[in-house]
């Protein structure tokens, strides 16, 4: 019985590390492409070089929903967006796709050069670190900069107990 189950422990460690190496798994695929739309401050249009174009929204965060119609916004939904515009409007990123999501968006990392954008949103507190879908290696210095962000009182984290999670806000307004 003892011979069976180390064979067994084995598999089960195997198992074990190859489930931990899938949680850091490489992106999808990274491509570089150029922002042409803001939509809001955590989903952006872009286009490659050879023209395809993408949506994207970005891994691990959350920000602030902008109006839609005659559904209003959260307070710092602009500001939010304007921040990304600020960030990366117009200009050249790497795109890391992590995912593709049920709206058939790229889910990924925006890169400037070597600045994660995603987590400098969440550092400028115009973003919250959308922990039910954050993964290594991301998870960690993302809800590092969401705790220094909301030490420091840096926009969104400035409204104090006012604040509703964007999460919040689409339930409550049925979005």
């Amino acid at each position: 019985m003892i011979k069976v189950r180390k064979p067994l422990l084995w598999i089960l460690a195997a198992m074990a590390v190859l489930g931990a190496v899938a949680l850091h798994a490489a992106p999808i695929r990274t491509v570089t492409a150029t922002i042409t739309k803001i939509s809001d401050g955590d989903t952006v249009q872009a286009i490659t070089p050879e023209g395809t174009k993408l949506k994207v929204r970005l891994y691990g965060i959350d920000a602030p929903e902008t109006q839609k119609g005659n559904k209003p916004g959260e307070p710092f939904g602009n500001a939010s967006k304007d921040y990304l515009a600020s960030l990366i409007s117009q200009r050249s990123v790497r795109v890391e796709i992590r995912d593709i999501d049920r709206y058939r968006r790229m889910v990924a990392i925006l890169w400037l050069a070597e600045r994660n954008v995603n987590q400098e949103m969440i550092a400028a507190g115009m973003a919250e670190a959308y922990v039910e879908y954050l993964k290594k290696p991301y998870r960690a210095p993302f809800i590092q900069a969401e705790q220094e962000a909301k030490a420091q009182g840096r926009g969104v984290w400035s409204q104090g107990s006012r604040y509703e999670r964007p999460s919040q806000f689409r339930k409550r307004m049925g979005s």
